[in-house]
């Protein structure tokens, strides 16, 4: 029999590895394992490894969702977050396995543990309202409808995913391994971010904008938090936004991520270190015009928080992530700010953990063939062992369609790269369908990571397309910033460039059956491409923009979203706005649209989808709205698995009828 290609609900097959942590010893590493159940809901596990074992076990077990897992730095004990007691609270277990103890019972949870260099105590992060402490009691109080009326008086009241936001900061807190409360380590009207212990355990990092005006700053500083003398140091400048905080093993030297501002949010991510004994900073990566992260775009569940850049076992050099020509790379910066790439190839590297005393390092990856396995790195003999094959099985059953990368010249000269995938089964003289996506952002990047999405669409029977326009991350700071004050401009045409490039080059294509789709910024894009060129015969929008003058209010960043991107305020240049808006376009509409918009989106909220529709619909204009329940921005990469199939089938559906 022959194998099928993947269709959407083979989702509920998929195996998602996640937060790799290696042991002290450099002997095993523990994961994080999700996956979808028979009532298709996400149930995440902690899964163990050794480095010389093929076969991963399960750690944790039972009905709860467990993540975090970090090492106790002796070895001896594994601290994770988990639900299993009705809320995120912090549980321990010992490393060769056994009953797991609860040892926080805060108020309102808590995340992120980070041991103590004696492994006697856990650093936490929970959230505390004005007038709560780490001892408040958690009473369950049915309040009135009346006291559930929302009052603010702050512009960035709500976030998407989180919706309303609560009149409450994150914290840091100290807790014994036995779970007696130590002390409440930072204080104020301020979020803090943890960062790690210095060496000998006196103090610990963290990051938080601290300004006054928090939300008109958008900025963030390291400090450096005394625990005997509870007293906190600056060592940044409150120039930009910076993160990840590192103390160098010896305690003489601290690292961490940031970015200056100089192109607001498209500003490259860079590294920087922290001399203690000089109270000098310098950026390592300042002549690497790389952006220091995973920047790849993929919805496979890859998204971890990042481990900042890490110091290696001498304290002379950092590890850190690069994204650059659709890779995502492990590089080496020396303190002298030479960068090497360690470990590359054509994939997305989306986590990695080193051993201060072993030569390994766990790399989890991604590639066109890969959602998501682990690998063993030696540092020295540069060899790679693949631990994980967690999906290996029953994708063996299935055809998987490859992409191909190429590189073209845009209008103005500029060098583009994407890729195409031909659909499964494929045969030569055959004219076949071609959907083209587009990526969201912008600053992002597609990349050789694996895209359960564009397999959906080859196993239909159509060729994808997929481009890094302008905008994108991954080809220096000229080119991310280009985009800037200009959407729909240079970016529009590039991906127009790239439609006639594979017309050109790919002889199977049907130049009659193009159909294109993108969410978020892409979903804009969309919306600008059916209101300016009718070469497309069927599109997709999702949650997209139509309408800047109404995004800047409705938006979770709207408020200075436009002024950073489109270089214009609703206060001063409404009219430029309005000159960016796809609404103002809508008249042209030729090409059948499905609008596919999630109710609780407060990124994109659904207003911009209704007003697109709704002016295609007057014009008795072929268009289609879906709204879906319960959902937000990120539906089609953590949303509930059912309605993540159901917005594929009705992708592939659309497609179906009008190409």
């Amino acid at each position: 029999m022959s194998k099928t290609g993947i269709n959407s609900n083979d989702l509920l097959t998929f195996n998602f590895l996640s937060d790799p942590q290696l042991s002290p010893d450099g002997k095993s590493v523990i994961f994080v394992r999700r996956h979808i159940t028979d009532e298709k809901k996400y149930r995440s596990k902690l899964y163990i490894q050794t480095l010389t074992d093929k076969q991963m076990h399960p750690f944790t077990q039972g009905e709860s969702n467990d993540t975090n897992p970090r090492w106790s730095p002796n070895g001896k004990t594994i601290a994770f977050v988990s639900d299993r007691s009705g809320k995120n609270q912090i549980w321990t277990i010992p490393a060769k396995g056994g009953e797991a103890k609860q040892i926080t019972f805060l108020k309102n949870g808590a995340s992120n543990p980070l041991w103590s260099p004696d492994s006697q105590q856990v650093l936490v992060t929970t959230s505390l309202g004005e007038d709560e402490t780490l001892d408040s009691e958690d009473k369950k109080e049915e309040k009135q409808l009346v006291d559930k009326v929302y009052e603010t008086e702050k512009v960035n009241y709500k976030a998407d995913g989180a919706g309303l936001l609560p009149k409450k900061h994150a914290h840091l807190a100290l807790i014994k391994k036995d779970g007696t409360i130590v002390k409440q380590v930072t204080a104020g009207p301020y979020d803090h971010s943890a960062g790690n212990f210095s060496p000998d355990g006196k103090q610990v990092l963290c990051y938080a904008n601290q300004f006054d005006n928090p939300e008109d700053a958008f900025l963030s500083d390291v400090y450096i938090i005394d625990l005997d003398a509870e007293e906190q140091t600056k060592i940044t400048n409150s120039d930009g936004r910076y993160s990840s905080p590192l103390f160098s093993p010896d305690g003489s030297k601290i690292s961490f991520l940031g970015h200056d501002q100089s192109y607001k949010n498209a500003t490259l991510i860079e590294a920087y270190v922290y001399d203690l004994a000089t109270g000098e900073t310098m950026c390592v990566t300042e002549n690497w015009d790389v952006v220091a992260a995973d920047t790849a775009i993929n919805d496979m569940g890859t998204g971890v928080q990042p481990a900042g850049a890490v110091w290696n076992s001498a304290s002379s050099s950092l590890y850190l992530l690069g994204s650059t020509h659709g890779k995502t790379q492990l590089y080496t910066a020396s303190l002298d700010k030479e960068i090497t790439c360690l470990c590359g190839g054509d994939r997305q590297i989306y986590a990695f953990s080193p051993s201060e005393n072993a030569d390994a390092i766990i790399l989890a990856i991604s590639d066109p063939t890969t959602p998501g396995d682990l690998f063993s790195f030696d540092k020295n003999t540069k060899e790679e062992q693949r631990l994980t094959a967690a999906n290996e099985d029953w994708l063996a059953e299935k055809t998987i369609s490859i992409p191909e990368t190429f590189h073209f010249q845009a209008h103005d000269q500029s060098t583009i790269q994407g890729w195409i995938m031909k659909p499964v089964g494929f045969k030569d003289g055959e004219k076949y369908p071609l959907v083209v996506e587009i990526h969201g952002g912008p600053h992002a990047m597609y990349s050789y990571g694996f895209m359960h999405e564009f397999q959906v669409l080859a196993e239909k029977g159509y060729g994808v397309l997929y481009i890094n326009p302008r905008g994108s991350f991954g080809y220096g700071q000229n080119f991310v910033n280009a985009v800037r004050g200009a959407y729909g401009q240079g970016d529009y045409q590039d991906i127009l460039d790239a439609v006639d490039y594979a017309l050109e080059t790919y002889v199977w294509i049907d130049h009659e059956r193009i159909g294109v789709t993108g969410g978020s910024y892409g979903g804009f894009m969309t919306n600008w491409i059916v209101t300016h060129t009718n070469r497309f015969k069927a599109a997709v929008t999702q949650r997209s923009i139509s309408n800047w003058i109404s995004f800047y209010g409705v938006s979770d960043i709207g408020y200075f979203f436009n002024d950073w991107q489109l270089k214009a305020s609703l206060l001063d240049n409404p009219d430029k706005l309005w000159e960016f808006s796809p609404l103002r376009y809508v008249k042209q509409v030729e090409t059948p649209i499905l609008i596919l918009h999630s109710e609780n989106d407060l990124r994109c909220p659904i207003e911009q989808g209704e007003q697109f529709y709704v002016a295609i619909k007057q014009q008795k204009k072929t268009a289609k709205l879906v709204r879906f329940p319960a959902s937000d921005h990120n539906l089609s990469r953590n949303g509930d698995p059912s309605l993540r199939i159901k917005r594929l089938d009705e992708m592939t559906g659309w497609f179906a009828e009008y190409l």
